[in-house]
């Protein structure tokens, strides 16, 4: 059996058990707060590309107009939106509960040399290519849940082929199970597909592998759009649960704020299929969709008390939310790949020594400035190194120094810098850079200054063909655990929207 975290109770003015609050004054009675009714486990925010209509900031807002005390982030196939939910909502006094919805395959779909979109098979470790059963909601209990569920997120992308739908295997999330609670998913899930299809000895093989991942950490979800499939499928859901003495849990899959978000909604589902709004054989949700208030979802689901009671025990066993922290610098790997034990000296020696010897270097084949004399670039890259090591970014520098050495040593173009960093001698000596600073008037206290210490940045360009070559350098020298790649979100700004939005309805391009 689980043992479960302590409660994590969030600042909020409504907290999860009835409690007495104390009269402010003799004679006034105490006042008790109920428990909640109710709380939203299946939201989907904007960072459910082109499918979640839900800013983090509304979703925060909408969960305080309707005084829930904490609301889960379980937002399609990535976990893009987990920092700022958690601080968003942390910070209007609401429990963030992290968590994300994950495509499985069970091994028990048909499988062929073709990916499920179509496309051409990947000839490598994942032939034949694999079929999602359906997909799971997965929400972190604690910190471990929550770093098993960054795992798993990765695991969608990087353990299936190119042209696969991202999911993970049955096994991958038996591996990864611990410290997570799952939801069966909802008329999308594997249990529910199986019934619909007619396969009832299938649904429940499935829902023995997720218990024997799960335990008490399974709970059979149960939607209510007002879809046929879902009517349909609900009885044997409620048969199959009791049957297998599982809790059954109420859910409403939001995609956007209020029914009268519908259209729009609708609209953005046709620009992220280029689809048209007239066509049928598309994908549709229904207007039911919406961020529901606990007084609504209570009158949906009166006949079954027991399915919104689980909601307020599943946020009771969340524990943990994600905080932002300040960079961990890996350490400079030296000739040999050894890393001395006393990093900080050796790092800020290595550095002393290499900016001297590129200034050296660069000074043999460059002239110097004009009005300058090599002492001044003496002084200069001494001041720099000290303001470096007192700021305790050498192996920084150390770092980016050596994979551009080692890219414009094996072929890999390099820009010539951009930036701040185009201010510091150091960088220059170090080939980071091929401008020199003195020569343009360049000040390195734009790029670093110890009245305002932030992270140094500098802003490199790769030959888009080749930069790979060096990421995977990186990787092997310094660990893949050490290495990340940055995303940027593009926006529908306006006049996109207007375009976008004018084509799925079929408006002529002028009249848009």
């Amino acid at each position: 059996m689980d043992t479960d975290p302590p409660l994590a109770l969030a600042l909020h003015r409504v907290p999860f058990a009835a409690m007495t609050i104390q009269p402010q004054s003799t004679g006034t009675p105490p006042a008790t707060l109920a428990a909640p009714a109710f709380i939203h486990l299946k939201v989907h925010s904007a960072y459910s590309l082109l499918e979640g209509a839900l800013p983090i900031p509304t979703i925060a807002k909408l969960s305080e107009k309707h005084g829930f005390p904490a609301v889960a982030l379980t937002d399609s196939g990535n976990l893009f939106g987990a920092l700022e939910f958690s601080d968003k909502l942390a910070g209007a006094g609401i429990q963030p509960i992290c968590g994300c919805t994950v495509a499985i395959d069970f091994g028990d779909a048909p499988q062929s040399g073709a990916s499920i979109a179509g496309g051409p098979a990947r000839a490598g470790a994942n032939e034949p290519q694999s079929r999602p059963a359906g997909a799971i909601a997965l929400v972190a209990m604690n910190e471990r849940g929550y770093e098993h569920l960054m795992k798993l997120s990765r695991a969608l992308y990087f353990d299936v082929g190119e042209t696969e739908t991202p999911h993970v295997k049955a096994g991958r999330l038996e591996e990864l199970g611990d410290g997570l609670i799952a939801l069966t998913g909802g008329p999308d899930g594997p249990i529910d597909r199986a019934l619909r299809d007619g396969q009832r000895e299938l649904a429940v093989a499935r829902l023995k592998s997720l218990e024997k991942i799960f335990g008490n950490r399974l709970y059979v979800e149960i939607q209510r759009h007002g879809l046929p499939h879902e009517r349909a499928t609900e009885p044997q859901l409620v048969a199959l649960a009791y049957e297998r003495e599982l809790p059954v849990v109420a859910t409403n899959e939001c995609y956007f704020a209020t029914p009268d978000d519908y259209e729009a909604h609708d609209a953005l589902l046709c620009i992220a299929e280029g689809r048209y709004v007239v066509e049928d054989d598309r994908r549709r949700v229904s207007r039911e969709h919406y961020f529901k208030s606990a007084d609504e979802m209570a009158a949906l689901f009166r006949d079954l008390p027991e399915a919104l009671a689980n909601t307020v025990e599943i946020a009771r066993r969340c524990a943990f939310r994600p905080r932002g922290r300040k960079p961990i610098l890996p350490s400079f790997v030296g000739e040999g790949g050894a890393t001395p034990e006393d990093r900080f000296a050796a790092e800020a020696a290595e550095l002393k020594r290499q900016a001297e010897d590129g200034l050296a270097q660069r000074l043999a084949v460059t002239p110097l400035a004009d009005n300058f004399t090599r002492q001044d670039y003496e002084q200069r890259l001494a001041f720099e190194v000290e303001i470096i090591t007192r700021m305790k970014f050498p192996g920084y520098f150390l770092i980016v120094a050596d994979f551009i050495k080692w890219s414009k040593a094996n072929g890999v173009p390099v820009g010539p810098g951009r930036g701040s960093g185009a201010g510091s001698l150091v960088a220059w000596a170090l080939t980071i850079t091929d401008l020199d600073p003195l020569r343009f008037g360049l000040l390195f206290e734009r790029f670093l200054n110890p009245e305002r210490v932030s992270m140094p940045d500098f802003d490199i360009d790769f030959c888009q063909e080749k930069r790979d070559r060096v990421i995977h350098y990186v990787q092997q020298k310094y660990g893949a655990d050490r290495v990340a790649q940055i995303i940027t979100h593009g926006k529908l700004q306006a006049r996109a929207v207007l375009r976008d939005v004018g084509r799925v309805l079929q408006l002529p391009y002028g009249q848009v």
